[in-house]
């Protein structure tokens, strides 16, 4: 049985509410009980609500809130002007809200895990979290793919000034690294926000291990300290570039169908 000292203990998903479960045909029974993830992403989501209902006053003089949320509203702009174009503007909402949800969820784990519970909990550090905001992303380019560009959308495995021959490679791919675009989405998030929760669980209990042996073993304990707290740093920094990556590469994917002519 998992106890708090394994690593993955923090991983491990939990009921928090019990709630009754209906069959769907075809599907099975789906259980409608809260768990710790779930009770983890609607904490996110209210923590960015409360955020921006006080960062988002707009005083003339921006205090230390509003610095930070036009900040972070300030990158999702950039990045959808500097990389969709003109036609950013439009997605600016679906880029900032998932920027803003990665980015609170990843730091949530870091903040709030000394409380053992779904306050603290890291729900991007669950791969069924992760693909569904990568389906979610990559279901919103097919759509705004064939909203824009209708039939021609397929235009997109078949990039133009390619000699006709190289279609027979080019084409199947193309339509592979389109498919699999969710799962590195997904993959890249979870694994860095597993492995480096992981990691920093392990060298923590080392060090605990060590301060609570003999004199002779403090010195080790407070020198290993020091690794834990750049660790923590370096999490801190990771959390924040795996939301801007996420970003980076929602625009990336969407530029694609918006500009598809110049594919």
């Amino acid at each position: 049985m998992a106890t708090p000292i394994d690593p993955m203990h923090q991983f491990m998903i939990q009921k928090i509410v019990e709630l009754p479960s209906f069959t769907v045909p075809g599907l099975g029974a789906i259980d409608l009980s809260i768990t710790n993830s779930i009770a983890a992403m609607l904490l996110s989501a209210f923590l960015i609500v409360t955020f921006y209902a006080f960062a988002g006053k707009g005083a003339v003089v921006p205090g230390r809130l509003q610095t930070v949320g036009e900040m972070l509203y300030g990158i999702a702009d950039g990045l959808t002007s500097s990389i969709i174009g003109h036609d950013g503007k439009k997605y600016l909402p679906f880029v900032f809200t998932l920027f803003a949800f990665v980015l609170f969820a990843n730091l949530q784990g870091m903040l709030f895990g000394w409380t053992g519970n779904f306050l603290g909990f890291t729900s991007t550090s669950q791969l069924a979290v992760t693909l569904t905001l990568g389906m979610m992303v990559i279901l919103t380019v097919i759509g705004v793919g064939f909203a824009k560009n209708g039939f021609k959308f397929f235009k997109l495995f078949a990039p133009s000034g390619v000699p006709p021959v190289l279609y027979i490679i080019l084409v199947p791919i193309e339509i592979i690294s389109f498919l699999i675009r969710p799962v590195t989405l997904a993959l890249r998030l979870f694994g860095n926000m597993l492995g480096g929760h992981v990691v920093l669980k392990i060298f923590a209990t080392f060090v605990a291990i060590l301060l609570a042996m003999a004199p002779a073993y403090w010195l080790v304990g407070l020198l290993s300290l020091t690794s834990v707290v750049a660790l923590t740093a370096l999490e801190f920094m990771v959390a924040f570039l795996q939301a801007f990556v996420f970003a980076v590469l929602t625009c990336v994917y969407l530029n694609d169908v918006v500009h598809l002519d110049s594919h």
